[in-house]
């Protein structure tokens, strides 16, 4: 499975060797930064929640101008850059002394990190054709949760708020890790061009920029699928999922820490599988059985709130099993989303496709943070609830009005004819 999930240029192979190596880096720090900040650099909850809120809101204004760039230019000349402003930034971390310090290094940060996704999925998408994108997607999604479990683990045995220096290794170290996949794409001096075709019709009034790709109509519903889902799904993870299962549900940390590796075990294990099994069907058809399996996921929690101290053990693994099913969910949604966008994209604007698709996670990343709190204040946890299952069913529905939107070939029913790759052209000045 894995032979056949690998794409067929070198090129591309190498990219997702980066990709890897990146992701360790990445898992070294991702559970750790609230506690440096605030256990560490003694700052308090609530400056460490704005410092990374600021952090957040900075990516998600950047990521137009990212996606504008990368048409523009290349997404080679914008991701090596922002990889190294990342890696720079990342590093500086571990020199953070203040509340000053740390919004600074996090507007570095944000700034880099602003047009990394969208840039790498277009140099993904200009390596492979239609017929294996979906594969090379979902291989790239399991390679990126393989990489943070093996960072996650390494640093869960290396960090001790009593000694900084820990975290200041660690810190330095992912710094090193962005490096990695710039210097693979260094090797590649052919590959993150604009397209020869692309750059010919740059200049054409009637590509509109941004507003073609909002009048495209499908990719508008996908954008919409793509809010309401990640809101009520994703967006969650991080603090309703959290906040219930140690509020309501009434398990320990160490559980919901149990319940993420659970989800990062079934996505590693099952990544390959799920995607050999979706070759030839339905995109759409994908994407509605996602939001089905994110709503059975928080129906799961729910059991385990009601259940609560009444039965600790089963309560537990209720949490547990949510967190597995909603991994479940996240491999069926990793390959899809990227192949779709990319398959209603132009050459000449796939980067801002890829920008606004990244754009989706952003929004949600702040909408869902904010709302969840309140609604599991309230009625124990069951509005919160009632809510995330909802919109995950209403993303459903919305993935079935797209399917009539889209050819059999962007949906993934037919098979699309394999077209010789155009040799790439450096941008113009």
């Amino acid at each position: 499975m894995l032979r056949r999930a690998l794409p067929a240029r070198p090129e591309a192979r190498r990219i997702l060797i980066g990709t890897l190596l990146s992701a360790i880096g990445r898992g070294l720090t991702l559970p750790f930064l609230f506690i440096y900040l605030t256990d560490v650099r003694g700052l308090t909850d609530a400056r460490a929640g704005l410092v990374i809120g600021w952090y957040g809101a900075v990516t998600l204004a950047l990521s137009p101008l990212g996606g504008t760039l990368i048409d523009r230019f290349g997404a080679r000349r914008v991701v090596l850059p922002c990889l190294l402003i990342e890696a720079i930034g990342t590093g500086s971390l571990a020199l953070v002394d203040s509340t000053a310090s740390a919004f600074a290094v996090a507007t570095v940060i944000a700034v880099g990190s602003s047009a990394i996704w969208a840039g790498q999925n277009t140099i993904l998408a200009s390596l492979t054709d239609d017929g294996e994108r979906q594969r090379v997607y979902g291989l790239n999604f399991a390679l990126l949760n393989l990489g943070i479990g093996i960072g996650g683990l390494t640093s869960g045995a290396i960090v001790d708020t009593a000694r900084p220096v820990t975290f200041q290794v660690i810190y330095l170290l992912d710094a090193v890790s962005y490096l990695m996949p710039g210097a693979i794409l260094l090797t590649l001096p052919h590959v993150g061009h604009r397209l020869a075709g692309a750059a010919s019709t740059a200049d054409r009034p009637s590509t509109g920029g941004y507003l073609s790709v909002l009048r495209d109509r499908p990719f508008r519903r996908l954008v919409i699928f793509g809010l309401v889902l990640t809101t009520c799904g994703y967006a969650q993870i991080e603090v309703g999922f959290t906040a219930y299962a140690v509020r309501v549900a009434e398990v320990t940390p160490r559980v919901v820490a149990w319940a993420l590796a659970g989800n990062t075990v079934m996505i590693v294990l099952s990544q390959l599988l799920v995607i050999r099994r979706m070759e030839g069907r339905s995109r759409t058809g994908a994407l509605v059985a996602v939001g089905a399996v994110f709503a059975t996921a928080w129906l799961v929690l729910g059991a385990a709130g009601l259940i609560g101290t009444g039965n600790a053990l089963v309560a537990a693994l209720g949490v547990v099993a949510c967190s597995v099913i909603f991994g479940f969910g996240e491999t069926m949604l990793s390959p899809v989303m990227p192949a779709l966008t990319n398959a209603l994209a132009t050459d000449e604007l796939r980067g801002r496709y890829n920008a606004m698709s990244s754009m989706i996670f952003g929004i949600s990343g702040i909408i869902g943070p904010v709302t969840a709190g309140p609604l599991i204040g309230a009625a124990d946890g069951k509005i919160w609830v009632a809510v995330v299952v909802g919109g995950c069913l209403s993303a459903s529905l919305l993935a079935l009005s797209l399917r009539p939107l889209l050819s059999a070939t962007q949906d993934g029913r037919a098979t699309p004819a394999p077209i010789p790759a155009r040799e790439p052209e450096p941008a113009a000045g």
